[in-house]
């Protein structure tokens, strides 16, 4: 059996970096970029930074300011539509993960025709989508550079996993100037979802030598500079390794793919609309207290790489210590407890655990679960 490793073929780090956008438009062949930024103020604000960057380059751009935390299929259709009508011949997207999906589902429902809901599951499409680059602004989803969007299917209230080698952006930027503007809130959100990344790649059945690689190192940068980007927002240093280690993160579960964390994740928000990052963190050390188990030895590995003492401990034993790290991680950088905080209700863990179940990344996930144990873990999360 084959494996293969997907990226963009350029990615781009360093502070101020992303002033080169304008040079790497022209090298994709773009004339008229789409820029897709999310709703809020903030976004619009990015996308008319972008915009005057790439008019520095006499590149001129049409603004699709409207994704929302979680894009939804309707907001992926309002943007087909605005790159039509305007004649547009490539896209930017601009900020976190929400924007990088709403601008990938974009990409694909353009040369491929038809509804975004019509790509979910793997590698549907059979057109390349325009030429895209992601400019990144928050150390987390790893969207500028994987094959997966996740897109909020309005009428089932699920989150779709498309995961298409097609959808991979050609160019990435991560500067980490455009970071420095994120709340704590959002640095600790951001930074958990790029260590569930890690571990989900790691222990992932679909793990191969380059990926543990990756997700090693990134698990590495995050226990030690996450603390710091959430206290001092303006740790350039911190943010700068912060970039590095959701990207590797990306490298591995682009890759490797995932597991239950974010197959149930997912779930939590399409149903409530919860933010992604702190589903996934809530959720991380309870899933892999049920993987344990069948990767013990990788949990042992995790827990020398979170900096535990394991000296003398079996394999179970020192997993278990990983797992509590990862608790102590999340506590100290105000990640909330658990799912009641969140708004979760009790009556709807049968729907969200059978939705689950049938989520892409569920696939790679070390141990099979059924609906009962699906949620149990989701109760244990309360």
């Amino acid at each position: 059996m084959s494996n293969r490793f997907f990226m963009p073929t350029t990615n781009v780090f360093g502070p101020g970096c992303v002033n080169e956008l304008g040079e790497s438009v022209k090298t994709i062949g773009g004339k008229k970029p789409l820029i897709v930024a999310g709703v809020s103020k903030h976004g619009h604000d990015l996308a008319e930074d972008i915009a005057n960057i790439l008019k520095k380059s006499d590149i001129n751009s049409v603004i699709f300011a409207k994704s929302e935390p979680n894009p939804t299929d309707t907001t992926v259709h309002e943007g087909v539509e605005v790159y039509k009508n305007e004649a547009c011949d490539c896209i930017i997207s601009v900020g976190g993960g929400s924007p990088m999906d709403a601008a990938k589902g974009i990409g694909v429902v353009v040369t491929n025709g038809g509804k975004i809901n019509d790509y979910e599951g793997l590698d549907k499409s059979t057109k390349p989508m325009p030429p895209m680059i992601a400019v990144n602004t928050t150390a987390g989803t790893a969207s500028e550079m994987t094959r997966f969007t996740i897109i909020t299917d309005t009428e089932r209230h699920i989150k779709m996993a498309i995961v298409d080698w097609r959808v991979t952006p050609n160019v990435s930027f991560n500067d980490p100037e455009l970071m420095v503007s994120m709340s704590p809130s959002l640095t600790a959100a951001t930074g958990m979802d790029a260590l569930t990344h890690a571990i989900e790649a790691y222990v992932s059945t679909g793990a191969t030598p380059l990926t543990d690689c990756a997700a090693l190192k990134a698990v590495e940068l995050v226990v030690r500079h996450l603390p710091h980007a959430v206290e001092n927002g303006d740790d350039i240093e911190a943010r700068d390794k912060m970039v590095y280690a959701e990207f590797l993160a990306g490298m591995a579960f682009n890759n490797a793919s995932l597991g239950l964390v974010h197959a149930m994740a997912h779930q939590l928000g399409g149903f409530y609309n919860l933010p992604h990052g702190v589903c996934n963190a809530v959720l991380l050390p309870h899933v892999e207290s049920f993987n344990l188990p069948e990767a013990s030895d990788k949990f042992a590995t995790l827990a020398q790489v979170l900096g535990a003492d394991i000296s003398d401990m079996t394999f179970h034993d020192a997993g278990e210590r990983a797992i509590k790290a990862i608790s102590e991680l999340a506590a100290s950088i105000g990640i909330p407890t658990g799912l009641k905080e969140l708004g979760v209700k009790e009556e709807d863990l049968p729907t969200l655990a059978e939705n689950a179940l049938n989520d892409a990344c569920y696939l790679t996930n070390p141990r099979k679960a059924d609906r009962r144990e699906v949620i149990q873990i989701y109760k244990n999360a309360m």
